[in-house]
């Protein structure tokens, strides 16, 4: 519970995104949803990322973005290559990062889970450093959170989308979970 000040890591640099609400009363958080972002596609360092969680990116700077132009789009962290960490919004609240959704037959994913971004794209593994990070980031997670299952964006919304994709490390990832929590 030290690591944790209502809903932000202590580990985590603090950006808050406009981009959130009250997840319904009585949600209990018990998924984690992964993804890969990185703006342009496969470039990765920046502000593009931060920027399109802020509101602030600018439409103009690569023809790629303006097809993000009015969207409204938010995850709880975002894990840089380095394995920096930036919180945008407090795990109580929903942050807007799986759209459409379902798991288990249970929609709205938004409502009840937590979402990780990673820097990456689907050509190239993730960083060693991003994995460490998660690793610890998800440690943190389970500790104050019933999380039954920890899934690719892939898996809440397929056909939809892909990410984080075929280089993410799920065999890594089922080591390092709690017996209780599943990996995808």
């Amino acid at each position: 519970m030290r690591d944790w000040r209502n809903g932000w890591w202590r580990h985590a640099s603090k950006i808050a995104s406009p981009n959130f609400d009250l997840r319904p009363a009585g949600t209990e958080i018990s998924l984690i949803v992964l993804h890969g972002i990185s703006l342009p596609p496969e470039e990765f360092g920046g502000a593009f990322v931060e920027d399109f969680f802020l509101n602030r990116l600018d439409h103009a700077a690569h023809p790629y973005f303006e097809q993000l132009r009015g969207m409204n789009v938010s995850a709880h962290f975002f894990l840089r290559r380095d394995g920096s960490v930036t919180q945008f919004v407090s795990i109580l609240d929903r942050a807007w990062h799986a759209g459409r959704s379902s798991w288990q037959g249970r929609e709205n994913c938004n409502d009840y889970s937590i979402g990780i971004e990673l820097e990456g794209g689907e050509r190239q593994p993730f960083d060693s450093r991003q994995y460490a990070a998660l690793w610890s980031l998800l440690e943190a997670i389970c500790t104050i959170c019933p999380i039954a299952a920890v899934v690719g964006h892939e898996h809440i919304a397929p056909g939809r989308k892909t990410d984080p994709g075929t280089y993410f490390d799920w065999q890594e990832l089922a080591k390092r979970l709690p017996e209780k929590t599943t990996p995808c």
